[in-house]
């Protein structure tokens, strides 16, 4: 038994003396287990990145070409399906087991698909370590959300933003340096000894309370709609207006099928004993709100990862080698907001200003960064990204934790599931959507002024086909992008009015602290 364990027993010996020592030990293995956590954060986001960087040399070794999408899309939709699933199993059966289990999936996934001698088996085992994926995130997020009271939990908001900057600013560094040097195979092999550092920590360091074994099954029926929803949206909107058009047969089979699965979802989910993602907890108004501002967040946030460095190297002739950097101005914005605003808050116990703020923000950043056109600096569009960058810092995280306060400590896991989910979902939208504007923008602007045969092949062009464009062909394409950035951003600012419209109803609610009103709250065990 730890030292933690017999603190209220000295508390109730000795003075303030005798109590100081207490505290320190306590938040230094908080801040251990923390650490462990963010390791495992880091790798669910560095994966993809690190392996969209190898996967030019990953086709040229196992060929497949025509099956190359689906490397990407069988991991989404394997992460996305199984979230609300990881969610639950740790509500059910104990937050530090399904954590490690998830873990050791998505390292034995890596392992595979790092073995994998052909395309078909790179794409299943991609769904294995997706699979495995799906847990990571929303494991961090709810074992954070046990560790520690939502009115302390702002100091860790940096921590947590840092680790996403750190991973789209070196995804593709690490992945391009593993791949000229190492071999594809060891973009996969990476994950192996951050998984494991991971694994022996959270081992070691992390002891929460054993739960009482819950005597209900598990919701399969209510797992598999849910399933089967999830995947025709994520599939509509990776596969809509790209590889098949919007008003194709099988785009609107999927839509129905996703309909009716979800549909039947909701119903089965009134019935069940252990709901998936149980109902009541949307009839919390913040929970509520915070899953509509962290739709739009994803919408917004994805989409601008995807079109600034297009913009950025079609029209500002920027390079893609270190595409990652590009995006430094909005990253460290939004580390950096992220990182003071998880500190007033955890000071004032105050919120409700910060998705406000946050909300306008983002709609200005991207209105401002819809008006770049042909003859926009690096310079101005940098400070452009800085202010989306700091909407999103302000948002971000603050959606987590207001979810996580309107949640009894039972539901931890489903609201940090459902909260990842819609944030998930609302990337694959922002993406699908914005894109297709995008590339109809392009398609249109490149027919207008003769240089249509450029695109072909798609919207898109690297530096190299670029280069080689005849250069009235090439001034077309660069305002047809700056006009298809114009369009694209111009929606997602529309879509941000939507998340401060739900930011303005948010309720000020006091934070759980760490007082005689959350003393159920465990806390890590010093080590």
């Amino acid at each position: 038994m730890s030292d933690l364990k017999k603190a209220p027993d000295r508390k109730a010996e000795g003075g303030p003396a005798d109590r100081a020592p207490k505290r320190e030990p306590q938040q230094r293995s908080v801040r251990v287990v923390v650490l462990a956590l963010m390791i495992a954060m880091l790798l669910a986001m560095l994966d993809n990145l690190i392996v969209g960087t190898a996967m030019p040399t990953i086709v040229g070794d196992l060929g497949g070409l025509e099956h190359l999408s689906w490397v990407v899309t069988a991991y989404t939709l394997a992460t996305a399906a199984s979230t609300p699933i990881w969610g639950k199993l740790g509500d059910m059966y104990g937050r530090k087991g399904i954590f490690l289990t998830s873990i050791v999936i998505f390292l034995i996934g890596s392992v595979l698909s790092g073995m994998a001698q052909d395309m078909g088996q790179l794409i299943g085992f991609r769904a294995i370590q997706g699979l495995g994926a799906g847990g990571l995130m929303v494991g961090v997020m709810a074992i954070i959300g046990d560790l520690v009271p939502p009115r302390e939990r702002g100091k860790y908001q940096g921590m947590m933003a840092g680790v996403m900057a750190i991973a789209m600013i070196g995804g593709p560094l690490v992945g391009g340096t593993i791949t000229d040097h190492l071999g594809w195979r060891w973009s996969f092999y990476i994950n192996l000894p951050l998984g494991a550092v991971a694994l022996i920590m959270i081992t070691a360091v992390l002891h929460l309370p054993k739960r009482e074994r819950t005597k209900a099954n598990v919701d399969y029926l209510g797992a598999g709609l849910l399933t089967v929803g999830i995947t025709s949206i994520v599939l509509v909107t990776t596969w809509g207006g790209s590889q098949y058009d919007w008003n194709s047969a099988i785009i609107m089979e999927l839509i129905a099928i996703g309909v009716a699965a979800l549909a039947g979802f909701l119903f089965v989910e009134t019935k069940a004993a252990e709901p998936i993602i149980p109902l009541h907890i949307f009839r919390n108004r913040n929970f509520t709100l915070m899953s509509v501002v962290g739709f739009m967040a994803g919408f917004v946030m994805f989409g601008a990862v995807l079109f600034l460095p297009l913009f950025q190297q079609s029209v500002q002739g920027a390079s893609a080698t270190n595409s990652g950097l590009l995006l430094l101005p909005m990253l460290l914005a939004m580390m950096i907001v992220s990182l003071v605003a998880g500190r007033i808050t955890t000071s004032t116990g105050k919120y409700k200003i910060f998705p406000i703020i946050g909300s306008i923000l983002m709609v200005t950043g991207l209105f401002l960064l819809s008006q770049m056109d042909t003859g926009t600096t690096r310079f101005t569009s940098g400070v452009y990204m800085a202010v989306l960058g700091a909407g999103m810092g302000f948002l971000m995280q603050i959606t987590m934790l207001v979810a996580q306060n309107s949640v009894e400590m039972k539901d931890m896991g489903v609201a940090s599931s459902s909260t990842t989910l819609f944030r998930t979902l609302g990337s694959s939208f922002g993406v699908a959507i914005m894109g297709a504007l995008f590339t109809g923008r392009v398609n249109d602007e490149m027919a207008a002024r003769g240089g249509a045969g450029a695109t072909t092949h798609g919207a898109q062009l690297d530096a190299a086909s670029l280069a080689k464009l005849p250069v009235p062909v090439r001034e077309a394409y660069e305002y047809a992008v700056s006009s298809g950035t114009h369009i694209a951003f111009l929606v997602g600012a529309s879509v941000g009015v939507v998340a401060l419209v739900a930011a303005l109803f948010v309720k000020e609610v006091p934070l759980r602290g760490a007082g005689p009103e959350t003393a159920k709250v465990p806390v890590a065990e010093a080590v």
